[in-house]
């Protein structure tokens, strides 16, 4: 366990303490250098100690930090929320709503499309749709919309049964069909659990537009989403785009969804959107979503202390217009095609690597006891952490991540670098990936899924 979720100067220490980062690299205490590869949890886009952003904080600092809210409201909030419809582009504006996570974005999201409905006398449509293998946040109702099996399995019972479909997984299949002779059998499925619950109980369907902590990178076939859209079209249900991990350029486009062409109702972002210099984030609703409820109660019923904090607010607004003025998003495709390939080079041939799949700097290496079958590690040998611990110890970070068709499990990493990485580095990333990789495949190589020697596998 982390200490300092405890402070307790007593407990063992098992991370490194930080001291500074730098572009790409973090550096502990002991002056070792770490490649962030993982830019923490798919967070610091830019990289680190950049000095442009530093310089929008302090100046900020010296004029005001916080307001409240519903006291008064910002330039830098007001400027923020004008440059995120830029960055969206859509047919019409979206209004924003600041918050401090994802969580709470993605949460907010939930109760905005419940509310859009009762402003309008629909008091049944009030349960959110979505799919396994999905990961939306850990509050209640963030989690209760997730369909992560291990992070929702010690508060089962005070969750909501939101999730009810299958993810658009094509390398592990759990409708046992293959693209594209299965017809998007994972988008029919929406529609299937739409009649069997009722359009009028439905508020909204909300996915992610890659799916990642909970599959490790999972990209939906052509023409997912557009059928996703159809179908909440169809029945009057608001599609709700969770972009925490995939806005703000880290697929290689600016919004995940725009690879699809598809504009969602509302959109929960995150991470990206301050690259982790402070804590921000945003639930933009569309002018269908609001209206209704501009011309009802006035008021989103829902509120934080730190929402629209004018700090928070100027810094993710130098951030966004950082990745503007060095075009880092034309980056990301660049780089991430380079270090999908690397790795397919590299490793693509490994046995105990089942799948290498990516879209940008936004890269899932699922891990498997075979291949043929694609059957994964019992748990117990917790192939994921020992990837991730021996990873760091060698000075390379990457984000652990669930796989396997229940999303419980199987083992897989995310590799979701800073923008601005080079080739060269990335070269060394790939390096220090192979020799863990080759170091588990040593020591797992006789090892059955069950934790015991199989004969055809002991002797390689």
């Amino acid at each position: 366990m982390n200490r300092s979720l405890l402070i307790k100067p007593s407990m063992k220490e098992e991370y490194p303490t930080v001291t500074h980062g730098e572009g790409i690299y973090l550096y502990d205490k002991d002056g070792k250098r770490y490649i962030d590869g993982s830019s923490g949890a798919v967070t610091t886009s830019i990289g680190h100690g950049v000095s442009e952003i530093i310089e929008a904080m302090h100046e900020q600092a010296n004029k005001v930090s916080f307001v409240y809210r519903s006291q008064f409201t910002s330039e830098p909030a007001e400027k923020l929320a004008v440059k995120l419809n830029e960055l969206l582009n859509a047919d019409e504006d979206y209004w924003s709503f600041f918050v401090n996570s994802g969580s709470e974005a993605t949460e907010t999201a939930m109760k905005i499309a419940i509310q859009h409905w009762q402003e309008q006398g629909y008091f049944k449509k009030n349960k959110i749709l979505s799919r396994w293998v999905s990961y939306h946040g850990i509050t209640l109702g963030a989690l209760s919309m997730s369909g992560h099996v291990g992070r929702r399995e010690r508060f089962v019972s005070i969750l909501e049964d939101y999730p009810a479909v299958s993810a658009p997984y094509c390398y592990q299949c759990s409708l046992k069909k293959t693209y594209p002779s299965c017809q998007l059998a994972c988008a029919n499925e929406i529609e299937t659990a739409i009649k069997r619950i009722g359009p009028g109980q439905i508020a909204a369907f909300i996915a992610e537009p890659i799916i990642g902590a909970a599959g490790g990178v999972i990209i939906p076939p052509d023409g997912y989403y557009q059928q996703v859209k159809e179908i909440c079209n169809k029945y009057n249900i608001l599609f709700i785009a969770d972009e925490v991990m995939t806005g703000i350029g880290r697929t290689g486009e600016m919004f995940g969804l725009h690879h699809w062409g598809i504009q969602a109702d509302i959109i929960a972002l995150g991470k990206g959107m301050s690259a982790g210099y402070t804590a921000i984030a945003a639930t933009l609703a569309s002018e269908k979503v609001m209206k209704p409820i501009l011309q009802g109660s006035n008021s989103v019923m829902s509120g934080h202390t730190y929402s629209a904090n004018p700090q928070s607010a100027a810094t993710a607004l130098a951030v966004l217009q950082y990745i503007e003025k060095y075009q880092l998003v034309q980056n990301v495709k660049v780089q991430g095609e380079y270090l999908l390939q690397k790795l397919l080079f590299e490793l693509g041939e490994s046995k105990i690597i089942g799948d290498i799949r990516g879209i940008g700097l936004m890269i899932g290496v699922e891990f498997v006891s075979d291949k043929s079958t694609k059957r994964p590690f019992d748990k117990k040998l917790m192939i994921t952490n020992k990837i991730v611990g021996k990873a760091r110890e060698k000075g390379l970070l990457v984000y652990p991540s669930s796989a396997g068709q229940e999303g419980a499990h199987g083992d897989a990493i995310i590799i979701s670098p800073p923008f601005i990485i080079t080739k060269s580095q990335m070269d060394e990333l790939v390096s220090i990936l192979k020799e863990v990789v080759l170091e588990i495949q040593k020591e797992v190589g006789g090892v059955g899924h069950d934790g015991t020697n199989t004969p055809d596998e002991k002797n390689e």
